[in-house]
């Protein structure tokens, strides 16, 4: 992939935090194949069984059949994150999904960054 068909690929991906992005290139970097938010997963529904609570992980390695959520954010966002986590695992025992905390990413960052 060229860089104007790299800057177009992130450019037409609206990710909600700078960090995704970041994330992606690294992805690309190690030459990872990934899908941004593919799917999102019930997690609470109402008494009319429509759903009121959903989980929609960052990425989805294809390749690794893994989910990956990224959480760079506050410990408050962070500790609601690690509920609809938890529940996700509960409701879906063969989802295989890996959360990446903000020391995590930096870490990921770092090393990515020195090469």
């Amino acid at each position: 992939m060229n860089t104007y068909e790299t800057l177009l690929k992130y450019n037409n991906i609206n990710f909600a935090h700078a960090s995704e992005k970041e994330f992606a290139k690294i992805l690309d970097f190690y030459r990872i194949k990934w899908k941004y938010e593919p799917r999102t997963f019930p997690i609470e529904w109402d008494k009319n069984g429509n759903p009121v609570v959903s989980f929609t992980p960052d990425f989805y390695l294809p390749g690794y059949d893994l989910y990956i959520e990224l959480t760079t954010l506050n410990q408050k966002l962070v500790t609601k994150k690690n509920r609809k986590l938890k529940r996700l695992r509960e409701l879906y025992p063969d989802i295989n999904i890996k959360l990446f905390y903000k020391k995590d990413f930096n870490s990921l960052l770092f090393k990515f960054i020195s090469k």
